[in-house]
């Protein structure tokens, strides 16, 4: 008897434990695979619902390689880290929704994420660019992405600024 309340209480705390974390908004971030990023971004954790990069919200004129024109997203890990006016930690995602001239043709996805001891050359981050279906362009270690943020190194390799105005 003494056994299966103490058995049932392991079980209740347990519970207890996964859904405070459930609670508390935790997700594990996906590992740096396309596929596994491209799901996080679109069914666990769309981006769509993430905040905008602050002085972002909603559409702004963009420039090449990225839309003509840019929504700009952080989740809410990167989100936190600007409000406290440090680096992007790891679990840092953000989301460059890029669109034509027109303004609401979507031409593709551009993530940014943060993967601890992923890259380190290039700040740990992991590229990607997707076709609006999902399909995967570019992921990894992308060069042309990489070459071109190396001249923000000195500001976590991200072209937006991260001071807060």
């Amino acid at each position: 008897m003494k056994t299966q309340w103490i058995t049932g209480l392991a079980i209740v705390l347990v519970l207890s434990l996964a859904a405070g974390s459930v609670w508390a908004g935790e997700k594990e971030c996906p590992p740096p695979d396309a596929e596994e990023v491209w799901e996080w971004v679109t069914e666990s954790d769309p981006y769509q619902g993430w905040g905008y990069w602050p002085e972002h919200d909603g559409m702004y004129p963009g420039q090449s390689p990225h839309g003509a024109y840019l929504k700009l997203y952080a989740n809410s890990i990167a989100l936190k880290a600007l409000r406290e006016g440090k680096q992007m930690p790891p679990g840092s995602m953000i989301m460059k929704a890029n669109y034509g001239k027109d303004k609401e043709t979507l031409m593709a996805l551009t993530p940014m994420y943060k993967v601890e001891g992923y890259n380190p050359e290039a700040g740990n981050w992991f590229w990607a660019k997707y076709k609006p279906d999902g399909e995967v362009e570019a992921s990894g270690k992308v060069e042309g992405c990489i070459d071109c943020h190396r001249a923000q190194k000195d500001n976590d390799w991200i072209f937006t600024s991260t001071e807060p105005e």
